[in-house]
């Protein structure tokens, strides 16, 4: 029997003292022979790396720059281009031959007109003189590219739906209902009454309701200069035919009536409505048969079915602002 001393517990099992002293020798044994795990850099050319990395380590700079990265990009890849940003805006054009909006000799005027017949100074073409360009014609001949666009793409529209003949009687209409507009307007502002007292007893069906669609418009309007009149520019040699020069609720301005099928509640829906009136506007400052400066402007816009119309106010800068965008379009007329 082996003395209770001498006798251990090894995994559980009772064995005499030394024999578990043999049982843990074995075991060490055991992991003293078991295979060594091997290094994932066990492969790894020791020597070659050492250099690798003495070579690397030798440059306090680094060999590669941006520039010569750049360089070695634009090689490969060809030269870099580089966009421009969303805030990018392009360079602003200006006249290249400035000119003032006003007679520099001349004083706004500010005071009501004496009472007489308004001014209608007819067009006459000088044959001794070269020809002169309207407004209208230069504005038409600078279109944009866009606007040219949109325009053919109406055009081409409204043949396919009217015909030939037919967007030619539809042209033909509007030209004819314009004119009626404007002398039945031209009866009423000459009148020399109030706007109760203004509307002609005949006025053409067809233009009825651009009438009534202004109706609004024509209370505020008083103190008439000039209707269908002539003003002409000598020094930038163009011509236009002002609609009317009156004061709308007490300003002076040129104002330019329009018709539309369509609603133009804002100022952008006139186009080139803006230019057109500042180029009328500067001519007639510079015209020597007009006394006086106007610095305003207003776009009516009357529709056929009765709707109020719209009447878009153009204050002086304004005015001044669409003055200069006129003088580009004349640049780019005459240079044509």
């Amino acid at each position: 029997m082996f003395s209770l001393k001498r006798v251990l517990s090894v995994g559980g099992i009772v064995v005499p003292q030394s024999t578990a002293h043999c049982v843990r020798n074995l075991s060490a044994c055991f992991r003293l022979r078991s295979p060594k795990k091997l290094s994932p850099y066990s492969s790894v050319d020791g020597e070659r790396y050492s250099s690798l990395v003495k070579s690397v380590m030798s440059f306090r700079v680094s060999a590669q720059t941006p520039e010569t990265l750049q360089d070695e990009d634009e090689n490969v890849y060809g030269p870099v281009v580089k966009a421009h940003s969303s805030t990018s805006r392009p360079e602003r054009r200006v006249p290249q031959t400035p000119h003032p909006f006003f007679d520099t000799e001349a004083t706004v005027d500010t005071e009501e007109p004496e009472s007489g017949t308004p001014a209608r100074i007819l067009l006459k073409r000088n044959q001794s003189k070269p020809y002169v360009p309207s407004v209208t014609r230069i504005l038409q001949q600078t279109l944009s590219p866009e606007q040219t666009f949109y325009l053919e793409r109406w055009k081409k529209r409204m043949i396919a739906e009217l015909g030939e003949d037919g967007f030619k009687e539809y042209s033909q209409n509007l030209f004819r209902q314009g004119k009626a507009f404007h002398s039945a307007l031209e009866d009423i502002l000459t009148s020399g009454a109030k706007w109760e007292d203004k509307k002609p007893p005949a006025c053409p069906p067809e233009v009825q309701g651009y009438i009534e669609s202004v109706s609004h418009i024509l209370e505020d309007v008083s103190a008439v200069r000039a209707i269908e009149s002539t003003v002409q520019h000598d020094t930038l040699n163009y011509v236009g035919i002002v609609d009317c020069v009156a004061r709308y609720r007490g300003v002076l301005c040129v104002i330019d009536w329009k018709t539309s099928d369509k609603p133009k509640p804002f100022l952008s829906n006139t186009y080139d409505n803006p230019i057109q009136v500042a180029a009328y506007a500067g001519a007639l400052n510079n015209d020597g048969n007009y006394k006086y400066q106007v610095e305003n402007g207003l776009i009516v816009v009357a529709y056929k079915d009765g709707t109020p119309g719209h009447a878009h106010q153009l204050s002086s800068e304004m005015m001044l602002g669409y003055w200069q965008t006129w003088l580009l379009r004349l640049e780019d007329f005459t240079q044509r």
